[in-house]
Parts: C-alpha cells; sequence; structure tokens
C-alpha cells in the first residue's frame, strides 16, 4: 500500500511471534499442535504480586504516573541493582516502560540517526535488528557459533566496529543460545570499547536468574564500571517472575540518556499502568522464593532436552548454560527430503517440516542470524517436552536422503 512509511520495508514481524501464530493456524484446523515457539514461562505469576496489582486499582491508583515510572517502582529497581548486581545506582538513574522491548525501543528512538550501526553478535534476539532497521540504524551480525560458545570475542568486536557504530548489544544469558559471560570474558570485551568512545553498550539482562550448573550472573555494569556512562542495563520482572503479559521492563544507565529515553516515552505511550507498577514493586520487594523454584525446573527441563536431542541422528545441541530455549543444530538434517517430498534446503524448511509433519511449531536460525539451527522453548512442562522431543524424533527418522537437484 503506497501509503505505508518507506522504513517498514525493510522490517520483518517477529519470528517467533509468527511461529507461534503458524502453530495456533494449524491447531484452529483441528491437529494436535505443541507450540514451543514463544519465551513464555509456564507459572503462574506468584499471588502477592497479582494481589498487590488488584489493592493498588481499588485504592485509586489507576491514573498517569511520571513517564520514568512511580517514584517508589524506581527505588526498588535501584536497590535490586545494587543488592543484586553490585552497582551504584540511584531512582534517578532508573527508568520503566511497557516491557524490555519497549525500552530498548525508547534507547534507540533517542540516539539512532540514519546510517549509525549497531553491533549485534549472531544469534541475537529477533527484535534487536528490526528495530535498530525501523528507526534507520544498520544491523552488524558478526557469527558467534558453536566454536566460541556462542559468545562474541574480543577480536570480533573489534572488527565489528566502524566510525558509525553507535551501540553493542550483549544479551546476558543469551536468548536463543543460553550463552552466559564470565567476568573475564566481559572485561576483555569492555577494553576494546575502551578504544572506542563513541560505542554505546545495551546489556539486555532479562534472563540473569535463570542460571544453570551453579553459574553466577555478572552484570556488564559490574565488570565494566568504567564504561557507566555509556552502559545501558536492561532487565525486566517478566522472565524472573513469570509475568510476561504484566509488560514491566527497566533499564539503568547514564542521566542524559534515560532523560532522552523519559521523553521518548512522555510523547508516546506517557506512562506504564499504574496497577502493573504495583505488580513490579510486589515482585522486587516481596518474597523471592519463586526465583530459586522456576530456575530449579528449568534447569530439569534443559537436561531432558538435551539428552532427547543427543540421541536423534542429524540434530546437534550444546547444553544451554542459561535462559529456556535450546538452540539445535540441523545440519544433518540438510538436504534430506520428507516422505510427503519436502526438501529441507535449510533451517527455515526443517521449521516448515517439524511444524506440519511432526507437529512442533518451532523457530528456524535464520530469524536470529544463525543457521543452520531451531530454537524451542523449554519453559514448559517436562510432559510436553517429552511428547515434544519424541515427535521430532519420529519425523525425523522418516527423512531419506535428498536427490541433487
Amino acid at each position: 500500500m503506497t501509503y505505508l512509511a518507506t522504513r517498514l520495508a525493510a522490517v520483518k514481524p517477529s519470528a517467533s511471534m509468527a511461529a507461534s501464530m503458524a502453530a495456533k493456524a494449524l491447531r484452529a484446523k483441528g491437529h494436535d499442535v505443541i507450540d514451543l515457539g514463544l519465551g513464555e514461562p509456564d507459572f503462574a505469576t506468584p499471588p502477592h504480586i497479582a494481589d498487590a496489582a488488584h489493592a493498588a486499582a481499588l485504592r485509586g491508583e489507576t491514573l498517569y504516573t511520571p513517564a520514568a515510572g512511580t517514584p517508589a517502582l524506581r527505588e526498588a529497581i535501584a536497590e535490586k541493582f545494587r543488592r543484586e548486581n553490585g552497582l551504584v545506582c540511584h531512582a534517578d538513574d532508573v527508568t520503566v516502560a511497557n516491557g524490555a522491548k519497549q525500552i530498548i525501543f525508547n534507547a534507540l528512538m533517542a540516539t539512532l540517526n540514519d546510517g549509525d550501526e549497531a553491533i549485534l553478535p549472531a544469534p541475537y534476539f529477533v527484535s534487536y535488528p528490526e528495530m535498530v532497521k525501523l528507526l534507520g540504524g544498520v544491523p552488524v551480525t558478526p557469527a558467534c557459533g558453536p566454536e566460541t560458545g556462542f559468545r562474541l570475542t574480543p577480536a570480533q568486536l573489534e572488527a565489528a566496529i566502524t566510525p558509525r557504530s553507535k551501540w553493542l548489544f550483549l544479551n546476558l544469558p543469551g536468548n536463543p543460545s543460553g550463552a552466559v559471560y564470565t567476568m573475564a570474558e566481559l572485561q576483555a570485551l569492555g577494553a576494546v570499547l575502551e578504544r572506542h568512545p563513541q560505542v554505546l553498550i545495551l546489556s539486555d539482562e532479562i534472563y540473569e536468574h535463570i542460571l544453570f550448573d551453579g553459574r553466577t550472573f555478572t552484570s556488564f555494569g559490574a565488570a565494566c564500571p568504567h564504561l557507566r556512562d555509556r552502559t545501558l542495563i536492561v532487565n525486566g520482572v517478566a522472565k524472573a517472575y513469570a509475568m510476561t503479559g504484566w509488560r514491566i521492563g527497566y533499564a539503568m544507565g547514564p542521566a542524559p540518556l534515560i532523560r532522552a529515553m523519559n521523553t521518548v516515552q512522555s510523547q508516546s505511550v506517557t506512562s506504564v499502568a499504574a496497577p502493573m507498577q504495583a505488580a513490579a514493586l510486589a515482585a522486587l520487594t516481596g518474597p523471592q522464593d519463586c526465583i530459586a523454584t522456576f530456575r530449579s525446573a528449568y534447569e530439569r527441563r534443559r537436561d531432558l532436552v538435551v539428552a532427547a536431542i543427543d540421541a536423534i541422528p542429524g540434530l546437534t545441541l550444546s547444553p544451554p548454560e542459561g535462559a529456556f530455549y535450546a538452540y539445535i543444530g540441523c545440519a544433518g538434517l540438510i538436504g534430506k527430503r520428507s516422505p510427503q517430498g519436502r526438501h529441507l534446503t535449510d533451517d527455515t524448511a526443517v521449521a516448515d517440516f517439524l511444524l506440519h509433519e511432526a507437529h512442533v511449531g518451532t523457530v528456524p536460525g535464520a530469524a536470529y542470524g544463525l543457521s543452520p539451527f531451531f530454537r524451542i522453548s523449554t519453559a514448559t512442562s517436562d510432559a510436553i517436552l517429552t511428547e515434544a522431543t519424541a515427535r521430532i524424533a519420529r519425523a525425523v527418522a522418516t527423512l531419506t536422503a535428498g536427490d541433487t537437484e
């Protein structure tokens, strides 16, 4: 349609949402489909959090709040950063938005000029490059495969930086790979960034509490405090507290950037709904036992999926170190054919095959900038994951060698 903005031509809808919608469409036709496309905890939000939102609404906390968030919530977030991450943080360093994605969008809206580059180590969260392109920027996507543990190396970072570089995005732990950086690895990246003062750092730490095998979390801000004046730490309550639908993200960063982001927010969505902010306040200041409970379940599910995939010829899976995804290598399936004649030419074709012939919804690695892989969410029950991986195994077993056309 000619009235649409030209900037939209380069932007794709969310691949994970598209995969989930495709699974739902097939289910609506009567098929028994397991949708592992969306990264969403299957746990209920803890009752004390929902009760706090209800009580706030009954108290009349239903009006506009400051664009940056309520003073009480911003102070609680500052205390969280001090307590859990060892960061020097005050309420004025904090902003609250409708999810971590809006935090990132606000930051890019406030800083990107046409042609500015954002370094997005691949595999990356599907929305990063699309937001960059939507706001006139250029994604630069160094490939960080299994040989580096899906982590960006200092040499790769140095090679990716140009005079147009504006941002480096890090995701700790990574979606979709589950990769976790050590303190030393973050400091090595920081040493490169010291030589390039024009580069801002966005550290997306939304999965910080979902770590496996006894690992401890290190925030980029704690590893490289000398880069604080150009570092934005992004987080939220969605993953740690099973609150994806409550839409509360937050960040801490340098004062000029936080002020600019608040200006963007004030002229777009105004503020976050007040009862939702009351819920987030209860999450951060109330009982924290749910975090350990959820993490333990995610680790058990990780182990279940790793064992199941390891038994399927043609598939590989490096055990995720955190988050709740499995980024499954499918190079061994490329070139094969299904009994129905599907030729698996790439990981998009593999995901299509698994949806239509195994009835398991997945997201192809192409959406994350690194192929050939596909991602499944492990944030669902043991029984569902057992059935899903069994379906994948049965479907893969039907494949035969393809022809050479």
